[in-house]
């Protein structure tokens, strides 16, 4: 048996008669430049996130970028975030002559800390200086944003959240002693997320969208994606060639109603993966198996809480994490290592004097995670293959 780590090709055939037919539509129309197949896109996003606007853009990257430039950030600037995360968190960032801060992560979510997040600001070096905070909601499991928009709102900081692997997902949000379910991108100034093909919601290439509640905001983001200018040839502010492609939203115009589906189906994959992996008696040493913080939440929050994990990676600790990982790969069991560097160690940050700092939550996840298949179509006999291959490395370890 052969388990890919993502197997897209599973997914698209059910899909594929109706993305042709948009798809053959929208060549046939000629109308190559946004469009009513991105206002679409951008409303059915916008309405399952459950914010008032969503803004098509070219990819989760310039998703991010664009968030940032729609918030005055530059150079002198600093924005406080995460170590453990994909290099497109920080180079929105670093490209704008702006700095990254750094806050470690929690062991359980690999989310960025509150309680670190609070050091960050507290100190008298940063104070009045950070013009964003940027948590990412990593692997589909939102950040804990009751504490972070607490922070934010007693500092004066706009959140721009980093939601590229966690469209769907919800967590419970406090505020003023009422707490709701809110999905990932609806809780900060913008919510920006990306259609990568491997995403939960992925495109047949680059996408991404920012999700904002503020009209000024979300009109001014819309500037921003067309080099600055809200008619042709007058530019009020510096922007970008930043437009979603209209062929990627036929694609997932198609796909979008799914997601619930997909979700229902990875979460429980998830589910038995931690079953069998428990049976194995895996994790009682070798094996953690990816904690859902909210899940207890979740049985008592009802139908509106079950997105509580989307899983878009099913991330595991393990001993001897380099050795299983080849293993697997050698009996034919997809798998990567999300993330073996945490940012602060990368050497683009280097002449920053950051390769210094210690994270030492983030670069301990960085030396253990491993990541599974986990995508919607796995079947029970595959997951069953994988761990099956698990305990055997560990059975000849011993």
């Amino acid at each position: 048996m052969r388990v890919p780590l993502l197997d897209l090709k599973e997914q698209l055939k059910p899909l594929r008669a109706e993305m042709l037919a948009g798809i053959t539509e929208l060549i046939d129309s000629t109308a190559y430049i946004l469009g009513e197949r991105v206002e679409a896109l951008e409303s059915g996003v916008a309405e399952y996130c459950g914010t008032r606007h969503g803004v098509g853009v070219s990819s989760g990257t310039d998703a991010l970028l664009a968030a940032l430039m729609a918030l005055d950030v530059g150079p002198g600037d600093f924005v406080l975030t995460t170590p453990y995360t994909f290099i497109a968190t920080i180079g929105s960032i670093l490209r704008l002559g702006a700095r990254p801060l750094f806050a470690d992560i929690e062991p359980l979510s690999y989310n960025i800390s509150p309680a670190a997040m609070r050091e960050v600001l507290n100190n008298p070096r940063w104070q009045g200086r950070i013009k964003a905070v940027m948590p990412v909601h990593l692997y589909g499991q939102c950040a804990d944003m009751t504490a972070i928009t607490s922070l934010a709102r007693q500092y004066d900081i706009p959140i721009v959240e980093d939601a590229a692997q966690a469209i769907g997902a919800v967590c419970p949000l406090t505020i003023d002693g009422r707490t709701v379910w809110r999905r990932a991108g609806s809780m900060g100034r913008a919510g920006c997320f990306s259609f990568f093909p491997s995403k939960n919601l992925g495109g047949i290439g680059d996408g991404g969208m920012i999700t904002v509640d503020d009209d000024d905001l979300a009109a001014l983001i819309r500037v921003i994606r067309v080099h600055g200018g809200s008619s042709n040839y007058f530019h009020a502010v510096l922007g970008g060639n930043f437009r979603i492609d209209p062929i990627q939203a036929a694609a997932l115009n198609v796909k979008l109603p799914h997601l619930p589906d997909w979700h229902k189906a990875r979460r429980q994959n998830a589910a038995l993966y931690c079953e069998l992996l428990a049976e194995c008696g895996l994790t009682a040493d070798e094996i953690t198996p990816p904690t859902a913080v909210y899940a207890e939440a979740a049985v008592l929050g009802g139908e509106a809480a079950a997105d509580y994990h989307v899983y878009n990676q099913f991330v595991i600790r393990c001993r001897q994490r380099d050795e299983l990982r080849d293993y697997l790969l050698a009996h034919d069991v997809g798998c990567a290592v999300y993330y073996p560097v945490p940012m602060h160690k990368q050497a683009c940050v280097a002449d920053m004097g950051l390769n210094d700092l210690r994270m030492p939550v983030a670069e301990l996840a960085a030396a253990e995670t491993l990541a599974l298949p986990v995508y919607p179509e796995l079947s029970r006999d595959m997951i069953h293959f994988v761990v099956e291959n698990i305990y055997n490395f560990y059975r000849k370890a011993r």
